[in-house]
């Protein structure tokens, strides 16, 4: 090697930057919900955070996501309960009717002290993650429309290139990218070792709300398929939320035109409103469908380099507690890397020693939820279905069942003076 070489002196100059155990400089990957959320509980442990985001800015609207049991309680210690509850869908519960609209079965926000099917903190994605940036925007560097290109870590560190920015050396880096992590693909392997498809389809997008909808979520059902109208804050707009079995689902995700062409066709036929809530597939600017899949990983770190949320431990939307595991999983990294000095061994190692139980059980929930949708053998007795037995204590073990460590007798609740973001706001 060459080692009087240009590159290699930029290598050194990168290397020499100042180092502080103490304010260890976080490289975050993702600005949806668990990226924000652990640059709140990394900055707040003293940790100088970096998140990058592909996208040029937040991405608004999306599915309803919920907080259920200890989840209210992670939100309540960043202090973000009240600008959670403000931005609720305050939806009051949800009916299933039949084709003919007529109700069949009725959930009520109350429901099992507000952790039902209808939680009482249900807010819609693209809120939460704004919500969350708010609260992060002036103590956290964010980096829109840029994402790693590569990376090569040491001993001491990680350096990483930008598709966009100059090069950068950091202690750590996390994915919180999601589903399809392009971190995850780049250091621990292709999607297709982690991924585990549950046999459905779901699509959502916001529509005119010309369909009387009050504070109550609509759900009609029909084998293997469904439709739903779920209301917002907007009055004047409802959510969409469709869904089909399909063993076979082979488009591309960053291929919308191709995803409507897909739904129609699956949704073809349905009855109830469904027509009428396609009508307006053409006009939406918020629109999203993937197959409803799970990540199942035996580590969720290598080296210096570690996941978080969905593109560590997806339990698919099935489960109604990708939030809940996301929120809290942010709150255990940052906690057990800051108690373990910044180590990543050994912090990685604690924090997955903490979640995985709590994982498992709403994996579980996500795929018994999953089979009772699927559509029946074509052979089955008509009015037939999945024949799944929901285990109370399952249920309670995904809501409730993690320990939230006190972390702040170590060092911990650090307020440092706000950064200057390399990107305008969005």
């Amino acid at each position: 090697m060459n080692f009087d070489s240009p590159a290699h002196e930029h290598a050194t100059q990168i290397r020499e930057q100042t180092a502080d155990p103490a304010h260890p400089r976080v490289l975050v990957a993702g600005a949806s919900i668990a990226g924000p959320a652990l640059a709140h509980w990394l900055h707040r442990r003293g940790a100088e955070v970096t998140v990058v985001e592909r996208a040029s800015g937040l991405r608004p609207g999306g599915q309803a996501v919920d907080a259920r049991g200890v989840t209210k309680e992670v939100i309540r210690r960043m202090g973000l309960d009240a600008q959670v509850r403000a931005a609720c869908t305050e939806t009051a519960g949800a009916h299933t009717v039949d084709a003919d609209g007529s109700i069949l079965e009725t959930f009520r926000v109350g429901d099992d002290g507000g952790d039902g099917y209808i939680a009482e903190i249900e807010i819609l994605r693209g809120d939460l993650s704004q919500v969350l940036y708010d609260d992060t925007r002036d103590s956290v560097e964010y980096i829109f429309g840029d994402r790693i290109a590569a990376l090569a870590q040491d001993a001491d560190g990680v350096d990483v290139t930008f598709e966009c920015g100059d090069p950068r050396r950091f202690d750590l880096v996390i994915g919180a990218d999601g589903l399809h992590s392009a971190l995850r693909a780049m250091v621990f392997g292709p999607h297709e070792r982690f991924v585990r498809h549950l046999g459905l389809v779901l699509a959502f997008y916001s529509v005119p709300n010309d369909f009387g909808l009050d504070r109550w979520l609509i759900d009609y059902r029909e084998s293997g398929r469904s439709a739903g109208l779920r209301p917002i804050r907007d009055a004047a707009q409802a959510m969409a939320v469709l869904c089909f079995s399909s063993g076979d689902f082979d488009v591309d995700y960053r291929d919308v035109a191709a995803q409507k062409r897909l739904l129609r066709e699956r949704m073809s036929g349905m009855g109830w409103l469904t027509s009428d809530i396609l009508a307006h597939l053409d006009d939406t600017a918020d629109f999203y469908l993937d197959q409803v899949a799970q990540v199942v990983m035996e580590r969720w770190s290598s080296g210096r380099v570690g996941l978080l949320g969905d593109a560590a431990f997806s339990s698919s939307p099935m489960s109604g507690q990708g939030t809940g595991l996301a929120l809290v999983g942010a709150y255990l990294l940052a906690g057990e890397l800051a108690a373990a000095g910044w180590d990543p061994e050994t912090g990685y190692a604690a924090y997955e020693r903490r979640m995985r139980s709590f994982v498992e059980a709403n994996q579980e929930i996500g795929r018994l939820h999953a089979r009772s949708l699927i559509a029946p053998a074509p052979e089955a007795e008509p009015g037939t279905g999945p024949d799944v037995e929901w285990d109370l204590a399952l249920i309670e073990r995904a809501i409730n069942g993690i320990e939230l460590p006190d972390y702040t007798g170590g060092p911990t609740e650090t307020h440092t003076a706000p950064l200057s973001n390399s990107s305008a706001k969005p």
